[in-house]
């Protein structure tokens, strides 16, 4: 047959059409396969009453300075597009670090760090007093920081006015217009704590920052009086306001106990944090010494705050080593652990490493003191690290060391239960194939801050990440056998998780 004929050459047109019909079946075979597998995979994940384990939790921070151009930016004046990539490249370490808020300060000394109609703006940022650096850093800070997930806690000075008497001041600012108010000390410019103007402006200043700008904590530090001079145990030259320790310490009661309402008044989900110098009188706990009495030099009764509950957490500034006994480290921070209910996220001076203040830290140093961060005393645990500029220096490897040991895990920041134990809404989850990966998929939720997604292998659950309130999709590694994703609110709540499994 004509057929057999040309079978060696296989060019005949019967056998061409053979071929093309045979290629038309395979491909709709392969294609059929294709969709059947994709439905497969697309309906293999169910809802399932698994349990995953708790999200980790632990409130880790670091203090972000400008004042002396500390952390940020690197000097006075600097522009616009240098400010901001400095800050990137700060917030992108931050959270490679998986570190989950950042303390920015915003008011160095009666000055703004951010688009103000009360103060003019840092000459710490512009380069000089009331100069507009072109755009608005803390703005851009908290959408950057939130874009990665992370709290933006904004930093306040209230009474320190300015770091030198004779630097240079803008003609609204406080020494040029409330002079009154404001004491020179030593080389200083202070606001008097115990002038109702002073505790007014400083209110009335965070009250703005609070209402204006989506931050997530009020944060003040430990100059609340300046350090005084002391010599052989006294003070060699007192601030010029003719009180009493005991009435110093009543204004600032007042100050904190005010700020703490008028906070909760506008945001009450916005967290009011302290950080009073380490040790709050010395001889306490037993052993402990100090050159500084806070409670009766600084006006300082932190103790008394915590007890009261007139913050949401105390960060004492517990700067020095584990093992000397006069200021040790673990001591200190066992006895403020058991002074209130309230947490306690000690400060840790990762800025000591390799330094000249402490020759001879390494980064163990640290990397014990979290760990002991993590046991010691029945509060949520956390801590804040003094400061950035150390982190992004990679002191004796303490940032290489975090990622890989301390923080190999994501954390949520801990809840509030003093203020809300409600229970936000849950969501509904989907995973489909891509690639060599797997595509979440969530609704949003309006309550939502913040999602945390955890994925199991096999019998092994992994808290993958916390992704903010904006992002609705991740990809996860390979094909996980469980997904779990948990909402959580403003106030740290955490909804049920959603979990499904194949």
């Amino acid at each position: 047959m004509a057929c057999d004929e040309e079978t060696q050459n296989n060019i005949h047109p019967c056998n061409v059409e053979k071929n093309q019909r045979s290629t038309y079946t395979v491909m709709r075979i392969f294609l059929l396969y294709l969709a059947l597998v994709s439905g497969c995979l697309a309906q293999a994940y169910r809802p399932s009453k698994e349990v995953p384990p708790t999200f980790p939790r632990e409130f880790r921070a670091a203090w972000v300075a400008c004042v002396y151009n500390i952390d940020w930016p690197s000097k006075a004046g600097l522009g616009q597009a240098s400010q901001k990539a400095e800050l990137l490249r700060l917030l992108n370490q931050a959270q490679k670090l998986k570190l989950n808020a950042i303390i920015f300060q915003v008011r160095p000394n009666a000055d703004a760090v951010y688009s103000s109609s009360i103060e003019p703006w840092s000459p710490w940022v512009s380069g000089t007093m009331g100069r507009s650096p072109g755009y608005d850093p803390l703005g851009f800070c908290i959408q950057e920081a939130h874009r990665r997930g992370i709290e933006v806690h904004a930093w306040f000075n209230p009474f320190r006015a300015l770091p030198n008497k004779n630097m240079p001041t803008a003609a609204n600012h406080v020494a040029r217009t409330h002079p009154r108010s404001v004491k020179t000390y030593r080389n200083h410019k202070w606001l008097d704590p115990s002038h109702s103007f002073a505790q007014d402006r400083a209110l009335q200043v965070i009250r703005d920052v609070v209402r204006r700008y989506d931050i997530d904590g009020v944060h003040i530090d430990d100059y609340f009086y300046p350090y005084p001079q002391v010599v052989g145990g006294k003070v060699a030259e007192q601030f010029p306001d003719g009180k009493s320790a005991s009435q110093r310490r009543a204004a600032v009661d007042k100050f904190v106990q005010r700020m703490y309402k008028d906070v909760k008044k506008v945001k009450p989900w916005v967290r009011v944090g302290i950080s009073p110098f380490g040790i709050w009188r010395p001889g306490v706990p037993r052993g402990i010494e100090a050159g500084i009495d806070a409670y009766e030099h600084l006006a300082a009764d932190s103790r008394k705050w915590l007890a009261k509950g007139w913050c949401d957490y105390l960060s004492p500034q517990l700067y020095w080593r584990i093992s000397p006994q006069k200021q040790s480290f673990v001591s200190l921070l066992q006895w403020w652990r058991a002074q209130g209910d309230r947490p306690v996220w000690p400060g840790i001076a990762t800025s000591r490493i390799q330094s000249s203040e402490d020759p001879g830290r390494r980064a163990s140093e640290i990397l014990k003191q979290l760990n002991y961060s993590r046991t010691i005393g029945q509060n949520w645990v956390g801590h804040i690290h003094w400061s950035m500029k150390a982190l992004m220096q990679n002191r004796d490897g303490i940032s290489s060391s975090l990622t890989k040991q301390t923080y190999a895990l994501p954390a949520l920041v801990p809840p509030m239960p003093w203020l809300s134990r409600a229970t936000p809404p849950a969501t509904q989850v989907q995973v489909t194939h891509s690639g060599a990966g797997s595509t979440v998929s969530w609704s949003a939720v309006g309550a939502a801050k913040s999602y945390a997604i955890q994925a199991r292998y096999r019998n092994q659950w992994q808290s993958v990440a916390v992704v903010p309130r904006g992002q609705h999709t991740m990809t996860l590694r390979g094909s996980p056998d469980a997904v779990a994703l948990t909402v959580v609110d403003r106030f740290g709540n955490t909804s049920k998780p959603t979990v499904i499994s194949r």
